[in-house]
């Protein structure tokens, strides 16, 4: 589900276009908040070289939308409120079990969302 509460697909959300798709604990790690402050600072040279970001948390929609507003952010934000992939994408943070977030990682997805390259990203 979106920042906005609706649900998206990837594929959509790509639109034939290279896709950073970005796994990440949630607006309260210090790491996360430094790691995306960067991240805007290249939103301006990812559009116009038509790279899409997409980013993915545990935080629920109306708190990643805070957070993308916090940042002036202009990509969408995912929830993943229910830990619905996780699993099934290898992601779950095993040292936090109380929060239990997303492993913090980072792909970059080619225009038919096959995965180009990857990032562990403990040491953005």
């Amino acid at each position: 589900m979106s920042h906005t509460g609706s649900l998206r697909r990837l594929s959509e959300l790509a639109a034939g276009d290279p896709l950073f798709l970005n796994f990440y604990r949630g607006f309260w790690w210090p790491k996360e908040q430094a790691f995306y402050r960067g991240l805007v600072r290249l939103q301006d040279e990812a559009e116009v070289t038509y790279t899409r970001f997409v980013s993915v948390s545990i935080d629920p929609p109306e708190v990643a939308a805070a957070f993308r507003a916090s940042l002036d952010a202009r990509w969408t934000f995912l929830s993943d409120a229910e830990r619905r992939y996780q699993a099934e994408l290898g992601l779950r943070e095993t040292t936090d079990t109380v929060q239990r977030p997303y492993l913090p990682a980072s792909f970059l997805l080619s225009p038919d969302l096959s995965i180009h390259r990857v990032w562990n990203d403990y040491w953005f």
